[in-house]
């Protein structure tokens, strides 16, 4: 007697959207979960009383059945992929953000030119279980730029959110908030999970992502974000997201 034959699995679902800058999604809910990348800009997803930001080099994770909203400060495209439940098993159980690694880019930037009509054939949806096995093994992380509910830690960590040019020093920073240097830095590996200049430059990089991608140059983005020459804000920048803000902007302008 021949076996059945196994039933085929579901379709999985890709969209791609553009947004322009203030864009707000009312709160939604899916059945499915979701996993949304940032094609150019940065995604923030507020959920569970918090937010999640991701640049490119990241993406944002939602579970099924949890309700979120997304929105950007700056123009921003993403694409996000819906994954079913019975295949959310070996996904994070909690919203979080993911590194994405290159085989995951060269999938994205493959997926998102496809149609419609494209994206529902057997190749493409070869390509979206690649790209769903990738998920699984990808780093989890609470956010790309956590906060913390922390009163004085909070105070510092709003102040430079608002003035991210300010080079003020843990210690000063500490001062102003009427602590020290060393009660703030526990505070930061507690609340973060990592060094005060290690946040202060990831905030830095989301900031220059939206600069660079307004048409700004690097000198002038530099500038603004406090460095006194544009080659200390290169190798910061390269260090966090792996190019030049030159290259990043190449890929971008190459990707669209």
């Amino acid at each position: 007697m021949t076996p059945p034959a196994p039933a085929p699995a579901p379709a999985l679902e890709f969209k791609v959207v553009h947004v322009r800058a203030g864009h707000e999604d009312a709160p939604a809910t899916h059945d499915t979960g979701q996993f949304v990348h940032a094609i150019s800009g940065v995604i923030e997803v507020g959920m569970a009383g918090r937010v999640l930001l991701a640049p490119p080099q990241y993406g944002v994770w939602i579970p099924p059945g949890l309700e979120h909203v997304s929105s950007n400060r700056h123009e921003a495209s993403y694409a996000t992929l819906y994954v079913p439940p019975p295949w959310c098993a070996e996904l994070p159980a909690q919203a979080c953000t993911l590194a994405v690694n290159p085989l995951m880019l060269a999938l994205l930037d493959s997926l998102r030119e496809g149609t419609t009509a494209w994206l529902h054939t057997a190749k493409a949806q070869r390509l979206l279980w690649v790209l769903l096995d990738q998920l699984t093994e990808a780093p989890p992380h609470d956010s790309y730029l956590p906060m913390s509910q922390d009163p004085l830690l909070a105070q510092v960590l709003h102040a430079l959110q608002a003035q991210p040019w300010d080079t003020r020093s843990l210690a000063d920073w500490a001062s102003s908030v009427h602590t020290t240097e060393r009660t703030l830095a526990r505070r930061c590996q507690r609340d973060l999970n990592m060094p005060f200049n290690e946040w202060r430059q990831r905030l830095k990089v989301l900031k220059g992502i939206a600069l660079l991608e307004a048409g700004h140059a690097v000198k002038r983005v530099a500038m603004d974000l406090g460095y006194s020459a544009p080659s200390a804000f290169i190798s910061m920048f390269q260090r966090q997201v792996g190019l030049t803000p030159q290259a990043y902007m190449q890929h971008k302008r190459g990707s669209r």
